[in-house]
């Protein structure tokens, strides 16, 4: 039984219920009847589920933009093929208040789904049956009586942000329960959980109030969310238009409540940073009112000015671009991919002096993050403690741009290492990166902005451990001013805490980071540089759940080291700093200026 299911009976249990009678009670489908309904398919042809009298019937809920279905779409082909000539039908339907029939149809054709779609218009069906998210599936027997509800399987999901991918399938809920089924026995697992989008329905309130989208909302989403949601960017749909928010208003609703969105995972007692991605508590209950009230559109004429957004180089025109690689790399379908690293020869024979650099990804739609780096020579790429920093890519970064006067030094011979992480998406892509860099003259650097890295490579977290704590420190042997903070994990990554201990023995927290997510690979800017003396130790607290409660965990039975795969564990804290004493302007430089501060201690 999965999780939810086993907390579900033993409720029922505690409440003097068994589980067959919990199956059947009324907040669940199971073991009720669906009368036939007939509805649109793609071509407005009129399908009825009486067509499939004698079959059974994988009824699934789908939805256009949805990254999980997009996901599952390769395994839904596989099932349909598989299950096909044991007489069980597949039946897709989508009841998304902002699907239209045409976007329904693209996707169909895009993702190449083998069986009907049909639009359930005004959610009518998903209201009758119980149906919440997608995608949601439904296993009816012979004389129409639901037989399972719940996720196709366990390989992808939600976790807290955009979503986990576990490298091995472990449970096929829906092949198990259509085998079980076809062979006319009880399911034995007749409900698990779904993760999913939140189905858009229509609003069951006639719009009010004060609180529009023409007058606040849609200020909001061009200063909070279209960044990313808009088109040709990385977020799965769009929200730039009135028509795009409410059928994603019921979404919206919940990952800003538990504060999946806007990505942003610092605990707001700790620090003040530049680039706070916060929604004000005035934003949300703006939001959440609009959403109570039905989502009124309000008058056109207060829309505000399109907001105009970068496009291209946020640097600016770059002096140098380097390419990953020759040829694209191929991204399969489904599938989880390994870490790739790809190493260029910038040529670089003399020195360089790095101002700006900024990395975009060739395919967004599948890149999940990218770290870039110059590998002094004589150096091994993979070495983590090596590379200069050069910025990176992930939702929610920003690119790498010093102030006036300071840059990032790299010296003579060294080559440029791309480390990439893809996510599929269904289908078949490829992907070409890309790094441009702008160069400072090297007359006008006063400080070189050094990496500094605290990390662990020697820990074994045990199997099933749910809080596992590894801590490591480093000193500052010098006056700094520190600049920003990246904590980094890997899947298995709970939490997160850097804290400053001062030559006088005070104690502050510089950023804690209470609910880790490894989807957003967020660096944590300083609003203003904070003074580190002499002497001051930073302390980095991370911990992990290695349990089966963390749904995103490969394996719970496993111990778990460091390693560079996500199945695998990091443990690195990385900060950037400047010394404040410094002024290369009045001072003769040889080699590389600066000292790197690393730290690769045994656990404590």
């Amino acid at each position: 039984m999965t999780r939810v299911w086993q907390l579900t009976v033993s409720i029922a249990i505690f409440m003097g219920l068994s589980a067959p009678a919990l199956a059947e009670d009324a907040a669940s489908p199971i073991g009720k009847k669906v009368e036939n309904f007939t509805l649109p398919d793609f071509y407005g042809r009129a399908r009825s589920l009486s067509e499939l009298d004698g079959k059974v019937v994988a009824l699934v809920f789908l939805g256009t933009e949805c990254p999980l279905v997009k996901s599952y779409a390769p395994r839904l082909r596989d099932l349909t093929v598989e299950f096909e000539k044991q007489g069980v039908a597949f039946l897709g339907v989508d009841a998304n208040l902002q699907d239209s029939l045409t976007e329904i149809a693209a996707f169909a054709r895009s993702m190449e789904i083998p069986f009907p779609i049909l639009k359930d218009k005004n959610n009518e069906l998903a209201d009758r049956i119980g149906a919440e998210r997608t995608p949601e599936v439904f296993v009816l027997d012979k004389d129409r009586v639901v037989r399972y509800w719940g996720r196709i399987d366990d390989q992808y999901g939600f976790k807290t942000g955009a979503g986990y991918v576990k490298p091995k399938l472990a449970q096929r809920n829906l092949a198990d329960a259509l085998a079980e089924v076809v062979a006319g026995k009880p399911v034995s697992q007749s409900v698990a959980k779904a993760d999913g989008c939140l189905i858009g329905r229509v609003a069951k309130v006639e719009p009010k109030g004060d609180v529009t989208y023409s007058n606040q909302i849609a200020r909001l989403m061009q200063n909070r969310c279209a960044e990313c949601h808009r088109t040709g960017e990385l977020a799965p749909f769009t929200l730039t238009s009135y028509d795009d928010l409410i059928g994603w208003s019921a979404m919206i609703r919940e990952v800003v409540s538990e504060g999946r969105m806007p990505p942003w995972f610092a605990d707001p007692k700790h620090g003040h940073f530049a680039n706070d991605a916060r929604l004000s508590a005035e934003e949300k209950q703006q939001l959440f009112t609009w959403i109570d009230n039905g989502c009124p559109q309000g008058d056109s004429k207060d829309l505000p000015e399109p907001r105009k957004f970068v496009e291209g180089w946020r640097i600016g025109e770059p002096d140098q671009v380097f390419k990953m690689a020759e040829k694209p790399f191929q991204v399969p379908a489904e599938g989880v991919i390994s870490y790739k690293f790809f190493t260029v020869d910038p040529g670089w024979t003399t020195d360089k002096w790095i101002a700006a650099a900024e990395s975009r990804p060739g395919n967004s739609k599948v890149v999940h993050h990218i770290i870039a780096s110059a590998v002094p020579p004589g150096v091994s790429p993979r070495d983590p403690f090596a590379g200069i920093g050069l910025g990176g890519y992930a939702p929610g970064t920003i690119p790498l741009a010093c102030p006036p006067g300071v840059a990032v030094f790299v010296p003579a011979g060294s080559k440029i290492v791309f480390q990439l992480h893809y996510t599929t998406n269904g289908t078949a892509q490829e992907d070409l990166s890309i790094l441009g860099v702008k160069f400072a003259d090297p007359k006008t650097v006063k400080q070189v902005i050094d990496d500094g890295l605290i990390g662990q490579l020697a820990f074994r977290i045990p199997p099933g451990k749910s809080d596992f704590e590894i801590k490591s420190k480093d000193q500052v042997s010098r006056d700094l001013l520190l600049l920003d903070l990246t904590p980094h994990m890997h899947v298995r990554g709970k939490s997160f805490r850097f804290e400053a201990e001062y030559p006088d023995g005070a104690r502050e927290v510089l950023l804690d980071v209470p609910n880790y997510d490894f989807n957003w690979q967020l660096t944590y800017v300083l609003k203003e540089p904070k003074p580190l003396p002499k002497g001051t130790w930073i302390h980095c607290f991370a911990h992990y759940d290695n349990s089966a409660d963390n749904p995103a965990n490969p394996d719970p039975t496993r111990t778990v080291t460091f390693g560079e795969q996500t199945w695998d564990e990091m443990m690195f804290g990385f900060y950037s700093t400047i010394d404040p004493n410094q002024d290369l302007t009045k001072e003769s430089v040889a080699g590389r200026p600066g000292e790197k501060k690393t730290s690769a201690r045994a656990v404590e």
